[in-house]
């Protein structure tokens, strides 16, 4: 392999100016940027893929791999690695880090070395949230090494992902009663009442904000709930920073508070990236594949519409959540709070994406109401396009095995699959930057489905991992 050697696209690489942006001119040449590769898998998971699960296998029955037996079996060849290896020397390429249960490189060079190597030019692209790198088209690499990479992420540092919470707006017609503290939800939900999660862990994605120690000590402790042990893990330079500034710490405490308070004797891993699509990548290749922590469920509040995302970056989650399904781990994901249109503008119908992940467990949203009777009401959250559940049928992902009976005519993946009250209206009662407050949207159902897991876990003493079919 050479610098002259044949070249060929990267499949489902392509990016385009989206949500306004435009280009103000090329980065410098010299400034360095940090990327992570994801190679392909050396064994296929046909057993576990969708497609091809037997649908009434037990759970209890199925095999399961730890994550040392992974890494041997389904992680990144060594010939793949190798390749790649002397791809970065070929165009002055600094390899970083190297992970092959991950089945990713971590990589870094010049923008000018950087767009030699993947045949393109990194830009500087204005947003309406400021200026960005990004690129524009294809990528292309030496074509003996095309076929080994899944995608290619962090030439692009755009915001990739939203917040899925809604703060409950005035009291009008509101009272204490109609809201809930997840504890009091689990109740309603008739939640395994004889366990505490204890022996599990529950991974919680975040893209921004920080947590505070002083509010969950605080809000524990009103609950007369024992608080989780919280560890908080860096990804790709992130920080635990609280600020009020951008609101996501309004997700960060609502995830701990409401898994924690669901399954108080679970621990905690709290995994910190950047919103970009390889941060957000980053993050969730490390939980998976946490050899300390060891989630065995994985809560995720944050995602956009489909045609935000590139195909490389769905595939490459997708590919990262069969791996999960590998390992007994389940992935909780927000639907979107934005209803049918996942507040996209074109007049079309969107999914939330990583939602539509078929090896996702996308959570829904309704509004729930208890009479002073204790008789329960609960509908579809839907108080209009802002304010409504996301949910429809994927433009990426075909339809799953396990939905192939619905017959509701549907041309894609289904969203979601599961539910749980998300109106801002009946919302949770949680603490963030020192207040009170209730929170809805579907951000809350993720770590509410992810608490409930930790309880399935522990007295079912296997993991339920991929439960969709």
């Amino acid at each position: 392999m050479t610098t002259n050697s044949p070249r060929s696209v990267i499949p489902g690489s392509n990016r385009t100016l989206i949500n306004g942006g435009q280009i103000v001119g090329p980065l410098p040449d010299t400034e360095v940027v940090q990327i992570t590769v994801m190679l392909r898998s050396q064994t296929q998971r046909a057993e576990i893929q969708p497609q091809t699960m037997e649908q009434n296998l037990p759970l209890s029955a199925r095999k399961l791999f730890s994550r040392q037996e992974f890494a041997q079996i389904y992680g990144a060849s060594d010939q793949d690695i190798a390749k790649l290896q002397q791809f970065a020397t070929d165009y002055n390429l600094t390899i970083d880090k190297v992970n092959q249960a991950q089945r990713s490189v971590i990589m870094s060079g010049t923008a000018a070395a950087l767009g030699d190597a993947f045949g393109t030019t990194l830009e500087q692209i204005q947003l309406p949230e400021g200026v960005y790198r990004g690129r524009v088209g294809e990528l292309t690499a030496p074509s003996e090494i095309v076929d080994s990479i899944e995608g290619v992420f962090g030439l692009d540092n755009r915001p990739q992902a939203a917040t899925q919470y809604r703060v409950r707006q005035g009291t009008t017609n509101i009272t204490a009663s109609a809201t809930f503290t997840p504890p009091q939800l689990a109740k309603i939900y008739n939640f395994p009442a004889a366990g505490d999660g204890s022996g599990q862990c529950i991974g919680i994605i975040e893209l921004g904000g920080g947590s505070r120690a002083a509010d969950l000590t605080s809000y524990f402790a009103a609950l007369g709930v024992a608080a989780p042990n919280v560890t908080i893990v860096l990804v790709d330079n992130a920080t635990d920073q609280p600020t009020t500034a951008d609101g996501a710490d309004g997700e960060v405490m609502l995830d701990i508070e409401v898994a924690g308070s669901i399954a108080p004797g679970a621990a905690i891993a709290v995994y910190f990236a950047p919103n970009t699509d390889r941060g957000f990548l980053d993050a969730i290749t490390t939980a998976i594949h946490d050899t300390v922590n060891k989630p065995s469920v994985i809560s995720i509040s944050w995602g956009s519409a489909e045609v935000n995302w590139t195909q490389q970056a769905m595939t490459a989650f997708e590919s990262a959540f069969a791996d999960a399904a590998t390992l007994g781990v389940t992935i909780c994901v927000a639907a979107g709070d934005n209803g049918s249109t996942d507040g996209q503008t074109d007049g079309q119908q969107h999914v939330d994406f990583p939602a539509s992940a078929p090896h996702a467990l996308a959570c829904g949203g309704t509004s729930l109401v208890q009479g002073a009777d204790g008789v329960v009401t609960e509908t579809v959250w839907n108080d209009g396009s802002n304010s409504a559940t996301g949910g429809g049928f994927s433009s990426m992902f075909p339809v799953p095995v396990y939905q192939a009976n619905l017959n509701s005519g549907q041309q894609g993946r289904g969203v979601p699959d599961v539910a749980g009250v998300a109106d801002p209206n009946t919302g949770y009662n949680v603490r963030v930057d020192g207040q009170d407050m209730v929170i809805g949207g579907t951000s809350a159902v993720a770590p509410l489905w992810a608490g409930l897991i930790a309880l399935l876990n522990q007295q079912l003493t296997y993991p339920v991992g991929y439960l969709n079919p």
